[in-house]
């Protein structure tokens, strides 16, 4: 079997680099585990972006020094470049560094922004102030809402799976998820890799599929990051 995905050809109105997402209504985002995680110092973060039937889809990476890494642990700045199986990157993810806490609205992450191709936003991230449950607004490139994600409440974090529901502006259709998959106790009593798959729509805007994409990091990074 193919262990990676063929590209469709180019799409009008369709970014470069996106036709392939046209094609699916699910994704697994797969990090990858670097050894020297296992002594308690944190690499950047590299994952894999898989099909159902697992093939890789696309790589991604986080640009970041080790500075941050070690001092703003999961709160940390970053840049996620994204390439597909040809080493083309088609998907920017850029995330500036914001203080974290469900209790105080002056703490919420505000404006992760993602390029597709790099340098043309396709959309932006804005967390919501909620005290019991982690809620984000997914908005166009002219900032204009879209849909909603709404995590579940406060206690969930010792749950096997963990949900995060895209649901329309109106609240009243669930429409996809992202969800977090434990991957075993021996494994996340040792490292913070995780697996995460992404539902949405086969017909959704393709330039919102890539945002989800960066929400999915986003939601790695603010709530399954560990501070090591």
């Amino acid at each position: 079997m193919n262990m990676y995905a063929v590209p469709s050809p180019g799409i009008p109105g369709c970014p470069p680099g996106l036709e392939y997402l046209t094609t699916v209504d699910q994704l697994l985002i797969k990090q990858k585990v670097e050894v020297i995680e296992l002594v308690g110092f944190e690499s950047n973060n590299k994952y894999e972006v898989r099909n159902t039937m697992g093939q890789n889809v696309f790589y991604a990476v986080e640009e970041n020094d080790c500075l941050s890494r070690q001092c703003c642990g999961p709160m940390r700045s970053f840049t996620i470049h994204i390439l597909d199986n040809y080493g083309q990157e088609i998907i920017t993810i850029m995330r500036p560094l914001r203080c974290m806490s469900c209790f105080f609205p002056c703490c919420l992450q505000e404006q992760l922004e993602v390029q597709a191709p790099p340098g043309n936003t396709v959309g932006y991230i804005t967390q919501q102030w909620h005290p019991l449950s982690p809620k984000f607004i997914v908005e166009n490139e002219l900032k204009e809402p879209v849909l909603r994600i709404h995590g579940p409440f406060c206690g969930w974090s010792c749950l096997p799976d963990v949900d995060f529901e895209i649901i329309t502006m109106d609240e009243t259709s669930k429409i996809g998820k992202i969800s977090k998959q434990w991957s075993g106790l021996l494994r996340e009593a040792f490292t913070d890799s995780d697996n995460f798959g992404i539902q949405f729509p086969m017909d959704l805007d393709v330039r919102m599929k890539a945002v989800m994409i960066g929400a999915c990091f986003l939601i790695d990074f603010m709530f399954f990051e560990s501070t090591n």
